[in-house]
C-alpha cells in the first residue's frame, strides 16, 4: 500500500435525483424519487430529503409511495444522465490517465500516475479543486474520498457525504477500521455478514482479532485470506482504466425454498428490473440474457436467449427471462434465482420490442375494383411520462408532472428559472410536444464559476494578474 493519499474515489451525490432537482427549480429541496413507475417497479435513486423518509434505492416503488406520499416521483432520463456523467469523467481524466468507472455516477482516479498529487496536501488541493470544477461544469455536488488504497478511498467518500472531501492519512488506517461494522468492507454482503455474526464477528477489529485461520474456515481460504488483508488496512488492488465489463446480473438467495410458481414468475421479474437498471447505470446494453436457477437439491440450472441485438429495455428483458422460466421444472422448490445480460455494448438496438411481441403483418385494406385505396395510420396515443421534459407552443419548456384521464400536467420552468407555474392539457394538445433536456449550467454560469475557482484559468487580461504560481511537484 502507499505511503500517501493519492487513490481519489468520486461519487456523485444522489446523482438522478440531483439532476432532476437541479433541472427543476420547483424540485429542489424537496424529496424526489427516480424509477420504474410501474406496480413492479424499483427506486434508482432517491434524494437526501426522501431517504429522510426511509426511502433507498433498489427499494420496491410502492413501499417508497407508502414511506413518502408526497415526493415526486419520477422516470429516469438516463440520456441526461450520461451526457452528465461524461462531463465529470473528462474532468477525472484530466487528472490522470487512470481512471477507473464504476458507473454513471462512481469512479477511482489514480492521482500520482498522472503526477497531480504525491503527498496530502496536493492530494487535498486536487480533490478541493475538482469538487469546484464539478459543480461549475454540471451544477452538482460529489464526495470525495483520499486514502492509499482504494477501499479506504471509498470509505472516506462515503464519509464525505453529501457534498464533502475526507483524507486518511496513511498510519490511520487501522484505528479508522476497526469500529466500522463488517458490511464496509468489499466481498461482505447480506449472507457473509450474517454468517460472521453468527460466529460473534460484527467489527472489522473483531474480524481481525479473530484471524487468518479463523477466517479461511468460516469462509474458505479465498474469501477469508482477502477479508483478513482488507480487515488489517491492506489493499493491494490498482486503479485499472477503463475495465471492460462482460456481463451485469443479480441474483438473490432466500432463506425458505420458494414454491409457488406465480412468486417465482414475479421474483424473475423483479431482478430482471434491477439487472436493467444496474446496466443502464454502466451506460451498456447486451444482447443475451441468462436465467440462473438454483433448485431445492442444490442443482444450478442456466438458461439463456440471444437476441438480434442488444439491449436496455426492462420490458425486452423481462419477457426474454420469463420465456426462459418456461423451460425450467421448479417443483420441488428453488432456493436462488439470478437474471444477467451479457454480449454487452454501449449502443441499444432501437426495435428490440419487435423481438419480445411480435407484431403481425398489417393486414390488407379492402379494395373496391377500380377505386385507389390509401391505407392510413392508424393514430398513435400520445404518452406522457412524469419527468419528461416538453415544450408548448405558448408557455415554453416545462416538464411533465403527471398524466391520467385524457389530460397531462406540466410545470414550466427551466434551470434557471424560478419555480415555474403549473398548467394542464389535453394529452392530444397539438401544442404540446416532446423537447430536447436543457444545460443545468449555461455557458455564462460555468465561465463565471471556473473564474472564482480558479482565476489563473482566465486570460491575462481577464483575470488583472500573471495567473497566479502553479503549484508543481518538487
Amino acid at each position: 500500500m502507499r505511503n500517501a493519499p493519492t487513490i481519489l474515489h468520486l461519487d456523485m451525490d444522489a446523482f438522478y435525483a440531483s439532476v432532476e432537482q437541479a433541472s427543476k427549480p420547483s424540485l429542489r429541496g424537496k424529496a424526489v424519487v427516480v424509477g420504474g413507475l410501474g406496480p413492479r417497479g424499483v427506486v434508482a435513486t432517491a434524494s437526501y430529503e426522501a431517504r429522510a423518509f426511509g426511502v433507498h434505492s433498489a427499494m420496491p416503488m410502492a413501499q417508497a409511495r407508502r414511506l413518502a406520499p408526497n415526493a415526486a416521483y419520477l422516470v429516469p432520463r438516463f440520456t441526461v444522465y450520461r451526457e452528465i456523467s461524461e462531463q465529470v469523467m473528462a474532468l477525472l481524466r484530466e487528472l490522470s490517465p487512470l481512471v477507473e468507472p464504476l458507473s454513471l455516477d462512481e469512479a477511482f482516479v489514480d492521482l500520482e500516475a498522472g503526477g497531480t498529487a504525491w503527498d496530502e496536501g496536493s492530494a487535498r488541493l486536487t480533490g478541493t479543486r475538482l469538487r469546484a470544477d464539478i459543480r461549475a461544469v454540471t451544477g452538482l455536488t460529489g464526495s470525495v474520498g483520499l486514502a492509499a488504497s482504494k477501499m479506504l478511498a471509498k470509505i472516506a467518500s462515503e464519509q464525505a457525504k453529501p457534498d464533502g472531501l475526507v483524507v486518511i492519512e496513511p498510519g490511520t488506517e487501522r484505528a479508522l477500521l476497526e469500529p466500522m461494522p463488517v458490511r464496509t468492507l468489499p466481498g461482505v454482503g447480506p449472507a457473509t455478514g450474517d454468517h460472521l455474526r453468527r460466529a460473534g464477528i460484527a467489527t472489522v477489529g473483531e474480524l481481525a482479532e479473530a484471524g487468518e485461520d479463523e477466517l479461511v474456515r468460516l469462509l474458505g481460504k479465498a474469501h477469508g485470506h482477502a477479508l483478513y488483508a482488507m480487515a488489517l488496512a491492506h489493499d493491494e488492488r490498482p486503479v485499472v482504466a477503463e475495465r471492460e465489463a462482460k456481463s451485469v446480473s443479480v441474483e438473490d438467495t432466500y432463506d425458505v425454498d420458494i414454491h409457488d410458481r406465480l412468486r417465482i414468475g414475479m421474483e424473475v421479474q423483479r431482478l430482471a428490473d434491477r439487472c436493467v437498471g444496474r446496466l443502464r447505470g454502466a451506460g451498456l446494453s447486451g444482447r443475451t440474457i441468462v436465467l440462473k436457477v438454483r433448485r431445492y437439491d442444490f442443482s444450478t440450472l442456466t438458461r439463456s436467449e440471444t437476441l438480434r441485438g442488444p439491449t436496455d429495455d426492462p420490458a425486452v428483458v423481462r419477457e426474454a427471462a420469463a420465456r426462459l422460466l418456461d423451460s425450467v421444472d421448479t417443483t420441488g422448490g428453488v432456493r436462488l434465482l439470478g437474471v444477467g445480460v451479457s454480449g454487452l455494448a454501449d449502443y441499444t438496438q432501437e426495435d428490440l420490442f419487435a423481438q419480445a411481441s411480435p407484431v403481425p403483418p398489417a393486414e390488407e385494406p379492402e379494395r373496391v375494383e377500380g377505386e385507389a385505396v390509401v391505407a392510413l395510420p392508424e393514430p398513435v396515443e400520445r404518452r406522457w411520462r412524469a419527468g419528461q421534459d416538453v415544450r408548448h407552443a405558448e408557455y415554453g419548456h416545462g416538464w411533465v408532472q403527471g398524466s391520467g384521464l385524457g389530460r397531462v400536467t406540466v410545470r414550466f420552468e427551466t434551470p434557471q428559472s424560478p419555480p415555474g407555474r403549473v398548467r394542464t392539457f389535453f394529452v392530444d394538445d397539438p401544442a404540446l410536444e416532446s423537447a430536447d433536456p436543457l444545460p443545468l449550467v449555461s455557458e455564462a454560469e460555468e465561465f463565471g464559476a471556473q473564474a472564482s475557482s480558479d482565476p489563473a484559468s482566465l486570460p491575462k487580461s481577464w483575470s488583472g494578474t500573471d495567473g497566479g504560481a502553479a503549484t508543481s511537484k518538487p
